[in-house]
């Protein structure tokens, strides 16, 4: 009898224990949950589930979801989906969204958005409410010189079609950019651009900008404008202000060119001067020595030093500005 009780209990232990394990390994909640919203969700399913470490909340509810929205999916590509890394709950609510909205939308088509790191859902909302993309202040600068600065709004609506491999936002905002300092630049006056700010517009509009982008340009619209510097006058006082430092550097270069010029001749007549004191220096020796030889008589030098001071007296009597004193003459002694 005690050995009856023992096993009884060891069998009751056990059933309970299997119970306890089987409940903590297969959510039973969901299972009911599928079943009563006609959903067809083994208890398998939810077994392998756990075997492959999937939530099966994340699965369950974003499939009862789509089942009462009337989506062909089923629980093999939402598990799929999951397991490749996507958000399951956020494309079931984008493929809802876009059958509201009867935006042509696929399962596949959202599933690949959302792994392609999109937002697939706020897509699908934007195709239906476009977006507005501010661009920043945008300087360009007319014809005429005077800068302008230029702000936009750009109105797009998301291209479901080109959200997987298309270019965002930071593209659409640089082709705007760039188009607006195009559109400004190719203007004679500023005043043109003041007067028919909506001219960018169009110009940029006609461009084709959300061409290989996630978008579709609705408009663009001209924010504000407002006139900045004379870049023009600026740049031509820049020049004018080398030209002149490029004249000086040259005036520089010339003068001291010519300083060494006059260094150079006033050298020369140095070496000259010195050549000639040095010759007047061998005209004694040559007298004495001519005197000594006979060549020259006495008489003939005293008629010599006679004929130099009557030149030197002739030159003063022509030259008064001279300061000759005959009395100190230069002699040839």
């Amino acid at each position: 009898m005690l050995q009856f009780v023992l096993g009884s209990g060891f069998v009751i232990i056990l059933a309970v224990l299997v119970i306890v394990l089987f409940l903590n390994f297969v959510p039973i909640g969901l299972w009911i949950s599928s079943m009563a919203a006609g959903v067809d969700v083994g208890i398998f399913n939810l077994i392998g589930m756990r075997l492959r470490r999937v939530p099966a909340s994340q699965i369950v509810l974003p499939l009862v979801k789509a089942n009462k929205a009337g989506l062909g999916v089923n629980v093999n590509q939402l598990e799929a989906h999951y397991l490749a890394g996507g958000n399951v709950d956020r494309v079931i609510d984008a493929l809802i969204a876009a059958q509201r909205a009867e935006i042509p939308l696929t399962f596949e088509r959202a599933c690949a958005i959302d792994l392609a790191g999109r937002e697939v859902l706020e897509a699908v909302q934007m195709s239906v409410n476009p977006k507005v993309i501010e661009t920043p202040l945008v300087s360009a600068v007319a014809k005429n010189g005077i800068e302008l600065k230029v702000k936009a709004r750009v109105t797009v609506r998301a291209n479901i079609d080109r959200l997987v491999g298309g270019a965002g936002e930071a593209t659409i905002i640089a082709r705007v950019g760039e188009g607006i300092v195009t559109s400004v630049g190719s203007s004679k006056d500023h005043s043109e651009v003041l007067e028919n700010p909506d001219h960018i517009s169009k110009t940029v509009l006609a461009k084709g900008l959300d061409a290989g982008t996630a978008f579709e340009i609705l408009s663009i619209d001209i924010a504000d404008v407002d006139v900045g510097r004379n870049i023009g006058a600026e740049l031509m006082t820049d020049q004018a202000e080398a030209d002149k430092r490029i004249a000086q550097a040259r005036a520089e270069e010339r003068r001291a060119m010519a300083v060494a010029k006059e260094q150079e001749m006033k050298a020369a007549v140095q070496e000259m001067q010195a050549k000639v004191v040095e010759a007047q220096s061998e005209v004694p020796k040559a007298l004495a020595k001519a005197l000594e030889s006979g060549n020259i008589g006495v008489m003939d030098y005293y008629r010599m030093n006679n004929i130099i001071a009557d030149t030197k007296m002739r030159e003063v009597i022509g030259d008064p500005g001279a300061d000759q004193d005959l009395s100190k003459g230069d002699h040839i002694k």
